[in-house]
């Protein structure tokens, strides 16, 4: 069977590089982003890498009217369907603070954006009984920190939605990966303060084919954020309000 995947936000670091992935494997990629020229660029560099086609096509997770002509056009592609979800933004918490019209397109860019345009996409999927999903959250979603907690928060929601999206889906014989990563070499992270056993998006994206190969339901990437998480989460609220982790 064919397989076509389409990633949002095609531009970023970790996308790249699930995207060269995906063309090693000789899939079919939809690149989807705001800056047209560079989504050209990858598609010329991923066909010579042996995707069976790569297309640009716009996407705004702020701008629903760039949703449908993404539908329409995977519509028209045969086999298998699967998305990829890369978008996000991160301001500083402390820029929220001094502008809280900033949750708005937080909470846009990293849970309701998505999960309006998955809500569009879902039916074709279920429609051919087949494909996966892959959304990509972070492990600031897993507890509210003082340094993060409205991106945390945005995070948190779209892992929700991703469980109970990941239930419908299985019961037409689709699957859903929630991603989990740890601080991650990005033009996200950039001059970002306190980070730590920071990732390359080569490993990130390696580990998110892996999982898409095993159909696991939620991974950390890398692996030992599973650990540090599962510690955190299990500090007492009364010990854990006064830390600044």
């Amino acid at each position: 069977m064919t397989r076509t995947w389409i990633i949002l936000g095609a531009t970023s670091a970790m996308a790249r590089a699930f995207a060269r992935g995906c063309a090693e494997q000789g899939d079919t990629l939809l690149l989807a982003g705001r800056d047209m020229d560079e989504l050209k660029a990858l598609a010329t560099d991923l066909s010579a890498r042996g995707a069976a086609a790569a297309d640009a096509i716009r996407f705004d997770v702020r701008d629903a009217g760039t949703f449908a002509p993404i539908i329409r056009k995977v519509e028209l592609e045969p086999g298998e369907i699967n998305v990829a979800v890369f978008v996000g933004s991160m301001p500083l918490q402390a820029q929220i603070d001094a502008d809280p019209t900033l949750i708005d397109t937080v909470a846009i860019d990293n849970f309701s954006g998505p999960a309006h345009f998955l809500a569009t996409l879902v039916p074709v999927m279920e429609a051919r009984a087949c494909g996966t999903v892959v959304g990509v959250t972070s492990v600031a979603g897993d507890r509210g920190r003082i340094g993060n907690y409205t991106y945390g928060a945005a995070k948190s929601a779209f892992a929700t939605y991703l469980s109970g999206l990941r239930n419908r889906l299985t019961r037409a014989g689709g699957h859903v990966v929630t991603v989990k990563p740890g601080f991650v070499d990005t033009a996200m992270t950039w001059g970002v303060e306190g980070m730590f056993l920071v990732a390359s998006p080569d490993k990130v994206a390696r580990d998110i084919l892996k999982a898409v190969a095993r159909k696991r339901n939620v991974i950390y990437t890398p692996g030992f954020w599973w650990l540090i998480m599962t510690i955190i989460k299990l500090i007492p609220e009364q010990i854990f309000k006064k830390l600044s982790i």
